[in-house]
């Protein structure tokens, strides 16, 4: 099956891991898929942007105002771009500024390894009020994919992932620097600083530049590593049962636990 209005796709960055996945959901939902990656050959460019529906940039935030200069040029102005990136006011005001066709920007809340019994969902968010239909279409296109679609802004989706993705990687590097100036620390881990490790083992070994990129990238961050301060100080006045009561809210709603 395909998406009404979405039939020929183009991705930058086909060859990255999320590039990837999205190709292969793509080519199985029967559309055309044309692959861009560097150097961006002026005749693959244009190739793959004639009469193109939707043009997803898969690339890091760093590198996306080259990457639209070289791909908005081809691009007819019916084309819808967007792209998949873990920060949205920077990469979505590049695109408005770069192109003056309809933009969506969207966010896989997921990597291309989707955990069992995870709920994979994409925030969608129109880079204009104009945008709306275009907003719709990619949203069809990801269901049809498989995944959970909600409705977003730029502002919100930055504020909530300063804390989920870059407020986790400034405490979790904060933390375990101030553990190591512990002499001989290693000899009391116990099962639960275990875990603790292990989750931030591939964070800290493999995906570090990636986090940096992206907490450097959103301009809220800053902000909440502020607000978790004013949480530490409670912390170190002694309110911790009220700390406790408030962290409790992730699980007040769960009936696994």
């Amino acid at each position: 099956m395909t998406v009404e209005g979405i039939n020929k796709i183009a991705i930058v960055g086909a060859r990255g891991q999320m590039g990837g996945l999205f190709s292969g959901d793509f080519t199985r939902l029967g559309c055309e898929v044309a692959e861009l990656g560097r150097p961006y050959a002026d005749d693959a460019v244009r190739a793959a942007l004639t009469d193109c529906d939707l043009l997803m940039i898969s690339v890091p935030v760093t590198a996306m105002d080259h990457v639209l200069e070289i791909m908005v040029p081809h691009m007819d102005g019916k084309t819808i771009l967007c792209d998949v990136g873990s920060v949205k006011e920077l990469p979505i005001k590049a695109m408005l500024e770069h192109y003056d066709g309809p933009v969506v920007g969207t966010h896989p809340l997921f990597g291309p390894i989707i955990p069992e019994g995870f709920e994979p969902k994409v925030a969608i968010m129109p880079g204009r009020e104009s945008d709306a239909s275009s907003a719709d279409k990619v949203t069809a296109l990801m269901q049809a994919c498989g995944y959970t679609c909600f409705d977003s802004t730029a502002e919100d989706h930055d504020r909530a992932l300063a804390f989920i993705q870059g407020l986790n990687f400034t405490s979790t590097v904060a933390f375990l620097a101030a553990a190591r100036d512990v002499d001989g620390i290693e000899h009391f881990v116990t099962p639960s600083f275990k875990r603790r490790l292990d989750s931030a083992a591939k964070m800290m070994t493999q995906d570090t530049e990636l986090f940096e990129v992206i907490s450097e990238a959103n301009p809220y961050l800053q902000e909440v590593n502020r607000k978790f301060m004013s949480y530490l100080s409670l912390a170190a006045g002694g309110d911790l049962e009220l700390l406790a009561d408030r962290a409790l809210w992730w699980w007040r709603n769960d009936e696994s636990y």
